[in-house]
């Protein structure tokens, strides 16, 4: 059975900052594409960023030079790293590995980022 385990979540006052890590097994690190995901209440779940095996990134406009995505691979762990934040980043933030090749696709248990006004 495949894991992300999370962690890095939590409260911040708006302008501060987080980072979030997400690791899992070598086998799906190494292949994967590694992203993160946010899902605000009474919203639908949306991309943050995304890193492929490669390194090529991709982030949603609305966290474009604020966020930065990364991967160390002697670590199998994906980061987050959050700047700048404003309330409108509050949402529980998924971890996710998606296959290049196939439809395996799986999800951590989501972390909690709360950023105060």
């Amino acid at each position: 059975q495949v894991q992300l385990v999370e962690s890095g979540g939590g409260l911040v006052q708006a302008g501060g900052s987080l980072r979030l890590s997400c690791t899992t097994s070598g086998t799906i690190f190494r292949i994967f594409a590694m992203g993160w995901y946010r899902q605000a209440p009474g919203k639908q779940r949306e991309l943050v960023a995304v890193i492929t095996s490669g390194g090529n990134t991709n982030y949603a406009d609305s966290v474009k030079g604020r966020f930065t995505i990364s991967r160390a691979n002697a670590k199998n762990t994906v980061y987050l790293q959050m700047n700048t934040l404003i309330p409108e980043d509050t949402a529980v933030y998924y971890c996710n590995a998606r296959s290049p090749v196939t439809t395996q696709n799986y999800w951590g248990q989501g972390t909690q980022v709360t950023v105060s006004s």
